[in-house]
């Protein structure tokens, strides 16, 4: 059963107590707009949650959103727990869970990111979005690298077939759950080397995010790789990094998914020094104008508001944990 959100459980009330006692009694959407920074998680907590609840109900539909607040002080601010355990269907967020198995299997020794896979007519996906379906010559070869760039970025369908040739469904699932995430799982098919990317809950793909920049999903290396794509100029820029400038942009690690009458949106904020401060897993369906999937959609238009108040709500905070220095990327004129 979908759950439709109001401005109770945006705000997490009578679900997460963390969240009811940071909260508090609720402020003018206007004035937590407008007022300066929050200079503490608490405080920034409850303008995020503000936030949520009046562009999520703007757009209307269905939410479920888990949205957390780094705290140097200890545990993570609850700012917004809206159905956060409920299991939904993740569509392409799940992208970096499937990411996530493959960069397990490049730490382990059994896969290497300059380690080549066929790309045949056969398994690119006719009209997907992503690259590999407007190639139009077939067969050709390209890098695990290659794969994994084009799925976190593009967010490329053929991509997750290419993926499913070095982790079949199952392995990709018995790995997310020896790490603590078994309601994130894709969804076999008769091919054990296909899959639908399946499900996960809000909670669940904010943890999972909040154990990568922790530093405990992957290797430093694989964990600097992903979230290196996750952040990069062609990563989806419709949603949370819609109005934002270049380099607040690269602040923001995010991954969108789409289809049907979803469209979801999770990632992480960081501080100016690189370290994790604002951790979102924003999941919404049954909005109107479903067949567009475009930035005018109310769901993607919603994110769009939210996301430079989410960073002003954060900006003047530290973040935990490592500080992950993104790469400066600057236009080239060819040459």
């Amino acid at each position: 059963m979908t759950i439709r959100l109001n401005r109770r459980t945006a705000l997490g009330l009578g679900t997460v107590a963390t969240a009811g006692t940071v909260l508090g009694a609720a402020t003018p959407a206007s004035a937590a707009d407008t007022e300066a920074a929050p200079t503490t998680p608490a405080r920034a907590a409850r303008r995020v949650a503000t936030v949520f609840a009046r562009h999520s109900t703007e757009a209307g539909g269905n939410w479920q959103a888990y949205v957390s607040v780094a705290d140097p002080a200890g545990a993570p601010v609850v700012a917004v727990a809206a159905d956060a355990d409920r299991r939904i269907e993740a569509y392409s967020v799940n992208k970096i869970a499937v990411a996530t198995a493959v960069l397990d299997k490049v730490d382990r020794g059994l896969l290497t990111l300059d380690q080549r896979v066929d790309v045949t007519a056969a398994i690119v996906v006719p009209g997907g979005d992503g690259i590999f379906s407007l190639d139009g010559a077939y067969p050709s070869s390209v890098t695990i690298g290659h794969v994994l760039a084009n799925l976190l970025t593009v967010s490329d369908d053929t991509a997750v077939r290419l993926c499913g040739l070095v982790a079949p469904a199952a392995e990709i699932n018995s790995i997310l759950v020896a790490k603590g995430f078994p309601n994130t799982q894709v969804e076999p098919v008769a091919n054990p080397n296909r899959f639908f990317l399946g499900t996960s809950t809000p909670r669940e793909t904010h943890d999972l995010l909040r154990a990568l920049v922790g530093g405990t999903l992957l290797s430093p290396t694989s964990t600097a790789y992903l979230l290196g794509l996750l952040r990069s100029p062609v990563a989806f820029t419709d949603g949370i990094r819609r109005t934002m400038s270049s380099d607040e942009r690269a602040r923001i690690a995010t991954k969108a998914g789409w289809f049907a009458d979803a469209r979801h949106e999770a990632g992480v904020i960081f501080d100016r020094s690189g370290a994790a401060v604002l951790t979102y897993a924003l999941f919404a369906d049954g909005q109107t104008d479903p067949d567009n999937f475009g930035a005018t959609h109310p769901a993607v238009q919603a994110r769009a508001a939210m996301g430079p108040k989410f960073l002003t709500a954060v900006d003047r905070l530290t973040g935990t944990g490592a500080a992950y220095r993104n790469a400066t990327r600057r236009p080239s004129n060819g040459g």
